[in-house]
This record gives C-alpha cells, structure tokens and sequence, in this order.
C-alpha cells in the first residue's frame, strides 16, 4: 500500500459528513434568522434530524458553528437553544455594526480606486432596479442580496481583510434583528423609495470623496432599523 493511502481514504470518508455539517449549518442559521424558531427555543435533537436530514454528528458540529455566531446556546447536559434577543443587545449590535462601518467608510473613501468607484455604481444601480418581483418573499431575498452587495461594495475599497472579517462577523450578529426591520419595511413601496433616495445620496458623497459626509450618511443610515425593530420587539415582549 502506498504512504499515505490510508490517511487520503480517510479524508474522503470525512467529506460528505462535512458537507452534511456545512448544509445543516447553512439551513437552520437560515431558519434561525428568518424566525422559524424563537428567541430560547429549545433545539431537539430528534425534530432537526427530520427536519434537516442530518445525523447526530453533523447537526452538533453545526450548532457548534452557530453557538460561535452567537446564535444558539449550549445549556450544559440539556442541549441547544436559540439564542435569546434583547433590546440592550440590538442597541450594542447596530452601535458597534455603525462604528466599524464608519472606519471601514472612511478608509475605503481614501484608498478606493476608479475600479472600486464603478463597482459601487453598478451595485447601487442594480438595487435600485428591484420594484416588480413576483411574490413578496422573493423581492425580500432579492432586495436583501443587492443590498448587502452595495455595501459589500462600498467596504472592499477598504482593502484590510481583517476588517472586512470583522465587518461580516457583525453582520451575521445583527442579522436575526435586521430581518425583522426587512419583514416590516421592504414590502412597502413608499419604504423602498425612502431607501433608493438614502442610497443615492450616499453614492453622490462617496464618489466626491466627501469623508465627513458620508461617515455621517452612512451612520444615519445603518441605524434606521433601530426604533423600528425595538417596537417590534417590545409588541413581541421582548425587552
């Protein structure tokens, strides 16, 4: 037998369990976010495997995964909940969302290139573009995807990859309360309008390289969801 064979054979056995972990991670950070479960709902073992068609060992690799995204709890001997919500925990979030967006603004605005200024455009040109889709549920995920790649655009001018690491680490943190803002907001035509008037003039300020502006723009912006989201929760009993 050649060196080596068996360690390669072994990986091979890995993959498809990892893929499983990968796919049940990717689905229930989805459901988890989108509200199919709620806020300290117990996680049983037994309704995942049927709902995700995991085994045991890929559904706990993936609840590792989203106890380090903060999105599920461990509880010691007892298993897995959703991670609770709190108003003091959306105020932090967005807060420090809005503060590593600013550094990231301010830096893209100073080290961004002609490539970077066309980018922006195409992106904030597409988001712009969505008004008529099909079913609401679809002009939710579609609007969420060319919104996130505006402002994705927007902080690669940055060009530090450990902030942008961090950058998507909140992201996926405030997620759960941004989808709540999204479900009240981006079925409203008068709310989508509100929002291509928001991003045009941060467009306007970014490309005349206007870093006081924008940093201001930018903020005001991120932090629309808050009081939106807080009557949300409050309804909800959340506080």
């Amino acid at each position: 037998m050649e060196p080596g064979f068996k360690a390669e054979t072994s990986r091979e056995k890995d993959a498809p369990r990892q893929n499983l972990a990968i796919s049940a991670y990717r689905q229930l950070k989805h459901d988890i976010i989108r509200g199919c479960y709620a806020p300290e709902q117990k996680l049983l073992m037994s309704r995942l495997k049927e709902q995700y068609g995991a085994s045991t060992g890929p559904l706990r690799e993936a609840l590792s995964q989203l106890v380090a995204d903060r999105l599920v709890v461990a509880i010691s001997q007892r298993g897995y909940r959703v991670a609770p919500m709190s108003l003091a925990e959306l105020n932090d979030i967005y807060d420090a969302r809005a503060q590593l967006e600013g550094l990231i603004l301010r830096l893209a605005i100073e080290r961004g290139d002609d490539d970077w200024e066309a980018t922006v455009l195409a992106t904030a040109h597409r988001l712009a573009k969505v008004t008529d889709v099909n079913t609401p549920d679809d002009l939710l995920d579609l609007w969420d995807q060319r919104h996130k790649a505006f402002h994705t655009a927007i902080a690669s001018g940055c060009n530090s990859p450990h902030l942008l690491q961090m950058r998507n680490t909140l992201f996926d943190q405030v997620e759960r309360y941004r989808h709540l803002w999204l479900q009240e907001t981006v079925m409203s035509s008068k709310a989508l309008e509100l929002k291509r008037q928001e991003h045009a003039a941060l467009v306007d300020v970014i490309l005349a390289r206007d870093t006081a502006q924008a940093d201001t723009l930018m903020r005001d912006h991120l932090m629309t969801p808050v009081p939106i989201i807080t009557r949300v929760l409050e309804a909800r009993g959340i506080s």
